[in-house]
């Protein structure tokens, strides 16, 4: 049975060699080594210091958001301004949701942190048309060798580097309580077929199906974005993404949204799964508590899931990909998510000094040995060439399965809401909400969504 289509499990999984393969964003490209995870941080109360001038000293402030990453980046910076008393970087964090709200305030008002965490993507090139991040170009020169490429590509815009890597490849997984699916007589699923009749089964032995954080609406689309590759291939976004006319109409999207409202019908989501929310990780405490069977999120709540019930991830997590969907167009081994978790940016609006010290930190304290180490050690697998052997003897069980599902995908698409302008990403979550609630029907979501292309 291949890696692919094996479910993992963290306390059974082999090291093994992996083939090269194709990764990007929405398109293809060359993967050297691979990485996973993802997660956060979260903003700071001012925006960047102003410069000393007495001491020549330039504080440099970073906004995140909460998570598994924090635990990554704290002790960087604890090393950084060991290191670098002269250049000392302070970081706030906030959770995601109120992350996403502060920072687009703060750049709009001229009050943005030194280092401005983002997704790349249409934000990165909102920034960048407003005049908003510095070019890193010359600061960065070097560095593209370091990275896989795709994932350093993320941040390239017109041949000129505005965002460099901070975070881990984060594609989206298929986790599982093992436990409680053995107790049901239950096998992860590899077909939507075996999905749906899974949820019987799993209702009738008193558990969900499936925990979602509904509430904090992103983790819907994740739903939406692999049931569309899997039935429309991913030449359906890439449709949208060309602002094609009437692109949402595709019948493959009309029916993967179909397919997301049979599953709401049949009981598949937790009971008020509109309430349960990804920035307090109810979604993560439901499956390691027995409450759901599996989850659907990023690699980045392994960290959460590591630090929160570690008995959990060693002897009963599981770890798998999306089900294939009968006769459909999309390749099984396509992923979507992160190419990377996150990248840094430096505010145009910070001092020359704050920007000096940001830039040092963001092109030399990150992703040095200890970073790389740290983030290895948390289960996670750094976007840096070279460390197929690494994974291979020191990387987690974890680390193996993302290095295997990023190294052997045909197509990693970058996650839809940062792919599109803002208008649309928003409109997106807004009606993906009222799908799952069955407040409107599949025809009247492409309906919708067709009205915000060009926006």
């Amino acid at each position: 049975m291949s890696l692919l289509n094996k479910p993992f499990k963290e306390s059974s999984v082999k090291g093994r060699a992996l083939r090269r393969a194709a990764i990007a964003g929405g398109i293809s490209a060359v993967l050297l080594a691979t990485a996973a995870c993802s997660s956060t941080t979260s903003p700071a109360a001012s925006s960047a210091s102003t410069a000393s001038a007495t001491t020549g000293t330039a504080e440099a402030t970073i906004w995140g958001r909460t998570g598994s990453m924090q635990t990554i980046l704290d002790p960087s910076l604890v090393d950084w301004n060991k290191a670098n008393p002269n250049e000392k970087v302070v970081s706030t964090y906030f959770a995601n949701d109120a992350y996403k709200t502060k920072i687009r305030t703060a750049i709009g008002a001229g009050s943005a942190p030194t280092i401005i965490f983002n997704w790349t993507g249409s934000t990165l090139n909102s920034y960048i048309g407003a005049g908003k991040v510095v070019d890193l170009t010359s600061a960065a020169s070097g560095l593209a060798d370091k990275y896989v490429p795709s994932v350093w590509s993320q941040g390239v815009v017109d041949g000129k580097v505005y965002a460099v890597p901070m975070d881990a490849i984060s594609p989206i997984i298929l986790y599982f309580n093992q436990d409680v699916l053995d107790k049901a007589g239950v096998s992860a699923p590899k077909t939507w077929d075996d999905v749906l009749a899974a949820v019987p089964v799993l209702k009738a032995a008193g558990v969900a199906p499936f925990s979602v954080a509904g509430g904090s609406k992103w983790p819907l689309m994740l739903w939406e974005e692999y049931l569309v590759d899997r039935v429309a291939g991913p030449e359906a976004f890439a449709a949208i993404m060309a602002g094609k006319p009437d692109a949402w109409s595709n019948p493959g999207i009309i029916k993967a949204n179909t397919m997301i409202q049979q599953l709401v019908d049949a009981g598949g989501f937790v009971d008020g799964f509109s309430s349960v929310t990804s920035d307090s990780a109810a979604d993560v405490a439901l499956l390691y508590t027995g409450k759901a069977a599996m989850l659907l999120q990023g690699a980045w709540v392994y960290n959460t899931l590591r630090t929160q019930a570690p008995d959990f991830v060693k002897s009963g997590l599981g770890f798998t990909t999306f089900p294939t969907v009968s006769g459909g167009a999309g390749d099984p081994t396509d992923l979507v998510g992160m190419p990377s978790g996150g990248f840094y940016s430096v505010s145009a609006d910070a001092t020359p000094e704050e920007q000096k010290t940001a830039i040092d930190y963001v092109t030399k304290g990150v992703f040095d040995d200890a970073y790389t180490k740290r983030m290895i050690e948390a289960g996670l697998v750094p976007p840096l060439q070279g460390l197929e052997n690494t994974i291979a003897t020191s990387g987690s069980a974890h680390a193996k399965a993302v290095y295997a599902m990023t190294t052997k995908s045909a197509n990693f698409q970058l996650q839809w809401d940062q792919a599109l302008p803002a208008a649309q990403a928003t409109a997106l979550l807004s009606n993906l909400a009222d799908l799952f609630n069955k407040q409107i029907t599949p025809q009247e979501f492409s309906d919708n969504m067709n009205k915000t292309i060009g926006q």
